[in-house]
């Protein structure tokens, strides 16, 4: 309910004034503590079906871009699959986070202040990677 009383003050200050970005840290950090167990997945799954729409609906009304970051869990928890498994990790929150995004990318750490930005799924982009730095003068080329 928090998170839905934020975007409604969202849609307000947008409504009087010009905002390009609206940045969501960490949306299902709220609804993991919120609802316990498997016992409520699909009332936390509703919860935050309903949420990502709203942040559509502003993305559409308001002209603004939305990003959203989020959990990730060890992927492959019940052993079986072996090496070809796929992936180690997965996004918490499912088919309603996945299908609830349009671009999804996966930033992990490099060597130093290098870090890799991989497009996960996108209907205009390819799958690839970046490579990038972060320093003391902000985002920069990747450092060999």
């Amino acid at each position: 309910d928090h998170q839905a009383q934020l975007l409604v003050a969202a849609a307000s200050m947008m409504a009087e004034a010009r905002f390009s970005l609206i940045i969501v840290d960490s949306a299902t950090s709220l609804y993991r503590s919120e609802f316990n167990g498997r016992g409520e997945l699909s009332v936390r799954q509703i919860h935050l079906g309903r949420f990502l729409r709203s942040l559509q609906r502003l993305a559409e009304e308001f002209g603004v871009a939305i990003v959203v970051t989020n959990q990730v869990v060890a992927a492959n928890l019940d052993g079986g699959g072996g090496m070809f498994a796929g992936p180690s990790i997965k996004a918490i929150g499912g088919n309603i986070m996945a299908h609830g995004t349009t671009t999804r990318l996966w930033f992990k750490k490099g060597r130093g202040e290098n870090r890799v930005c991989k497009i996960i799924s996108s209907p205009c982009l390819a799958e690839r990677d970046a490579q990038f730095a972060i320093g003391n003068d902000g985002v920069l080329d990747c450092k060999e």
